[in-house]
């Protein structure tokens, strides 16, 4: 009798495989794969899921670290790259990145302004904008901690040869748009 353990170890370690999400082939043709293929295919996909779950950890000791949700976390990544880039950052550019509305935007930025994360000023060329800024603590609190481990993606890349990377940025958009929720997404 196998233990709930050897149980869950068996179904987490085939979490991505074809065979074990599609046995009965009702999702996706694959008799053009072979054996090698499907085990090769498997091996990405467990590949791609300790990515997932390795960004998932950063993601949860990141927003504990810094004391923030998600969108916190998003809105100040976007003030951080704004003011690299030289440009002014509004409330209005905020919640189109965000993809949130204006009034969730406002109490994103109330929050973050009492917490001391970001400063709001008179927009210097529009009047009737607002200049959102990362205050200097924040940002270097981010960039020591979050920055510098998000930066290691870097590494990674740089380790690939040009040609290697080219395979892999054909793959990675080729899945996202494999997976891209269009009109038909869940139709029947």
């Amino acid at each position: 009798m196998s233990t709930p353990e050897e149980i869950d170890a068996s179904v987490s370690s085939a979490i991505y495989h074809l065979d074990a999400n599609d046995p009965s082939r009702r999702l996706l043709e694959r008799s053009g794969l072979s054996e090698a293929d499907l085990r090769q295919i498997n091996a990405l996909m467990d590949a791609l899921g300790r990515l997932r779950e390795a960004e998932r950890r950063l993601s949860d000791a990141s927003l504990k670290y810094m004391k923030l949700n998600q969108s916190d976390m998003r809105a100040l990544h976007y003030l951080i790259v704004s003011a690299n880039r030289g440009v002014i950052a509004t409330p209005g550019a905020i919640a189109a990145h965000l993809r949130i509305s204006t009034a969730s935007t406002t109490k994103l930025l109330d929050r973050l302004e009492r917490a001391g994360h970001v400063t709001r000023e008179a927009h210097p060329s529009d009047r009737r904008a607002l200049a959102i800024a990362i205050t200097p603590e924040t940002h270097e609190a981010a960039m020591k901690s979050v920055g510098r481990q998000q930066a290691r993606r870097f590494l990674a890349a740089a380790r690939l040869t040009p040609a290697e990377r080219d395979v892999v940025m054909r793959f990675l958009d080729d899945m996202a748009a494999e997976i891209a929720l269009g009109p038909d997404a869940w139709v029947k």
